[in-house]
């Protein structure tokens, strides 16, 4: 059997490019000989499309787009996902659902049992899990598919009391098929792989798992789909952050005609799932992810060009890099905004770095501007002393310029804030946490120099100098972050554990950090969350970020 992977990228709620793009791999697959085609988690519509499938109407259209596919189906399988309807008069309206379309119908409706309600996902809000669980006859082979979730409830704790896989193999399947929408993060690339292969060898049969690509405002999808023997050899996998579209042949033995490209017995070197924030760990796909991100947020959005305040800084010089090569460099404005207390050595630095990355930029000094605030709240402030209000002031006045030449040209301001500033709450609401899309906001400063050297591996493109100087948001004199944080490196992995381990003090404590420095970092983090709150959406990287996947209370009294 010829069986072909679609790696694609969709746009939620865009059904004619959606459906064009299916029925075109769905050609090249007919045209290559091809048995069955196998496309990703609701494919038709985008993942996640959350409160739109409220809408009747969505959910005509995803039948309707549903109906043009199976047009082509004349003399190959299809395995899509969409939405469908719950006519069992029980539970909620819908399912999570794989079509199998065949010869111009539907051959079967296969429904998602495990519908998951951690981090990012919200699947039980919106969908009712399966009735019943059938193998799919087809050109003889007995095929057992299931969608995302449904294989991830393996290990010693499963968090579902049912698994599908169980059910299904009292049919006696012959292959596994899995349509999956399984979002990113640094550490989850090996993860995912690591289920995947145990479900191959819990239930001794071929696989083949088709996952999208491509990113849905803060969520990226890498691709990254597998295909394993039935001996749990690795024989085929798509590549990251890319759509692709490849064949395998399935004997009826249970192999592939591919070669392995691992073996069963092959074993990560790295750690799935780090007990520590390791800022090295898959730098590269972090990159790559945040180029996605950028990327697909513009075309999607139907942007062209984006601006970003350069400070100098390392947070604003990583934020540009990225988005010159997400975007073209000639679509990425960078504007330099002095104050009083900005160093000459900082302005040069931002202005060497537009150059090395050939984007335009201009410089806007702020002084008067900031002057004349002064002098106008001078009554209001009645002779009191310099303070954050001042020091803020002055961060305003930059994101006021921002957005006023991001509104007459039709930029969008990209947010340079990083992981640790938005935990701590060390940033200016309506100055530097202004912006459209956070690109750093999931990525510790550490991550971020990481981030850095990756960029100038090859050449210098960020200058040494904004590598090796102390961060400092230049908004009083001699002001250097370490005035108001501990270092980054103790700092960071106190956050780590905090936000990624949920490790709670008493925990964090007794792995050797400063109980006081310990007491003092989570309640900044917990204090700050309503500024968090009305940030923008961030890039999601890591397996905890800010944003949809995080939700606790703006108003709540713990450890603050």
């Amino acid at each position: 059997m010829k069986i072909f992977l679609a790696q694609q990228n969709y746009h939620i709620g865009n059904f004619e490019q959606n459906t064009q793009k299916i029925i075109a791999a769905i050609e090249t697959a007919k045209a290559a000989g091809a048995d069955l085609i196998v496309f990703s988690e609701m494919s038709i519509c985008g993942y996640p499309a959350r409160d739109f499938v409220e809408f009747n109407d969505f959910i005509d259209k995803c039948y309707e787009a549903i109906h043009t596919i199976k047009m082509h189906t004349q003399n190959i399988g299809v395995l899509v996902g969409a939405p469908a309807r719950n006519r069992t008069g029980k539970g909620k309206e819908l399912f999570n659902a794989a079509y199998f379309l065949y010869k111009e119908n539907i051959l079967a409706e296969i429904h998602k049992t495990l519908l998951p309600t951690y981090d990012v996902f919200d699947e039980y809000r919106y969908f009712e899990p399966a009735f019943q669980w059938q193998v799919i006859p087809f050109k003889g082979r007995r095929i057992a598919v299931t969608i995302c979730e449904d294989i991830w409830n393996l290990g010693d704790n499963p968090l579902y009391r049912n698994c599908p896989m169980d059910i299904l193999m009292q049919q006696n399947p012959d292959v596994m098929v899995n349509l999956s929408a399984s979002p990113f993060d640094y550490t989850h690339v090996e993860d995912r792989k690591a289920v995947i292969k145990a479900n191959v060898l819990k239930y001794k049969l071929p696989m083949i798992y088709c996952n999208a690509v491509g990113s849905q405002t803060e969520i990226v999808f890498d691709g990254s789909s597998l295909v394993f023997d039935k001996d749990a050899n690795l024989c085929k996998q798509l590549p990251m952050f890319a759509e692709s579209l490849e064949a395998v042949h399935l004997n009826e033995n249970g192999y592939f005609d591919e070669p392995v490209i691992e073996a069963a017995a092959y074993v990560p070197d790295k750690e799935l799932n780090p007990d520590i924030l390791q800022p090295q760990l898959n730098i590269e796909q972090i990159y790559n992810a945040l180029i996605v991100g950028i990327r697909d947020y513009f075309s999607k959005m139907g942007f062209s060009k984006a601006i970003i305040g350069s400070s100098g800084g390392i947070d604003s010089a990583v934020t540009l890099a990225i988005a010159c090569e997400a975007l073209g460099a000639e679509n990425v404005k960078a504007v330099l905004m002095p104050s009083p207390y900005s160093t000459e050595h900082s302005v040069n630095d931002a202005v060497q770095l537009s150059k090395n990355l050939g984007n335009p930029y201009d410089i806007i000094h702020i002084s008067d501007i900031y002057e004349t605030f002064l002098k106008t709240l001078q009554p209001q402030f009645n002779g009191m002393p310099f303070s954050l209000a001042e020091e803020n002031l002055q961060s305003r006045i930059r994101g006021n310029l921002l957005m006023a030449i991001s509104n007459k040209f039709g930029y969008i301001l990209l947010n340079t804030s990083n992981k640790s500033e938005l935990a701590t709450g060390y940033g200016t609401l309506y100055g530097d946490m202004a912006g459209g899309l956070s690109v750093l906001g999931d990525c510790y400063k550490q991550q971020v120099y990481a981030l850095a050297r990756y960029i100038n591996q090859e050449r210098t493109i960020i200058p040494e100098n904004i590598i090796t100087k102390a961060p400092s948001a230049e908004l009083r004199p001699n002001q250097k972050d370490s005035d108001s944080l501990p270092d980054y490196a103790i700092l960071d992995a106190i956050l780590y554990q905090y936000i990624e381990q949920r490790k709670g003090p008493a925990e964090i404590k007794a792995m050797g950090y400063d109980a006081t420095l310990v007491d003092r970092t989570l309640k900044l983090v917990n204090m700050n969350e309503y500024k968090r709150n009305q940030f923008c959406p961030i890039i999601r990287v890591s397996p905890k970020a800010f944003g949809v996947g995080r939700r606790v209370p703006i108003v709540g009294k713990y450890l603050s």
